[in-house]
């Protein structure tokens, strides 16, 4: 029952997380590239004021990290019950990655879904967005990002395992 749940829990992180961590970091230098009208305004909620293939192209990244981030809920519970089959739940380095995976989610729901939620409905209602904006908003992704490629280590090393991985 371990390795499967064990096995289920990798698939969910790989597929419920990395395309939130692909996207997010795709959203920022896309928002910078969708063109703004001459004057800044009139462009509506379709996007008609920029590019409106540039603007869907943000959208959908968006709705790639909202819609993976709800399916990334799979992976810690995932996660607890691999733990908890395996007799590790008090194990300093689960208690470290669960507090990581903590800290990210939080990362993300705070500071990166609402950014990037501001940033494209300046650009589809035709307004420039600050690069400084999207600076911050990589900022903020890279954090997330980190944040999770410190779990994976920790999920693989598991510092003081006693099973030789």
């Amino acid at each position: 029952m371990t390795k499967f749940l064990l096995s289920l829990h990798v698939l969910a992180a790989i597929v419920a997380v990395g395309p939130v961590t692909v996207a997010a970091s795709m959203f920022p230098a896309a928002a910078r590239r969708v063109p703004v009208p001459v004057g800044g305004a009139g462009g509506g909620r379709d996007g008609g004021g920029a590019d409106a293939g540039d603007v869907r192209t943000v959208r959908l990244l968006h709705r790639i990290c909202r819609v993976y981030a709800g399916l990334g809920i799979a992976v810690p519970v995932l996660g607890f019950a691999t733990a908890a089959s395996m007799g590790v739940l008090g194990d300093a380095w689960l208690i470290t990655s669960v507090t990581l995976t903590a800290v990210a989610a939080g990362l993300l729901a705070a500071f990166v879904l609402p950014r990037q939620e501001e940033l494209l409905e300046q650009l589809a209602d035709g307004q420039p967005v600050e690069r400084a904006r999207t600076v911050r908003l990589a900022m903020f992704t890279g954090l997330f990002n980190l944040l999770w490629a410190t779990v994976t280590i920790l999920m693989i090393v598991r510092p003081g395992s006693t099973t030789g991985a």
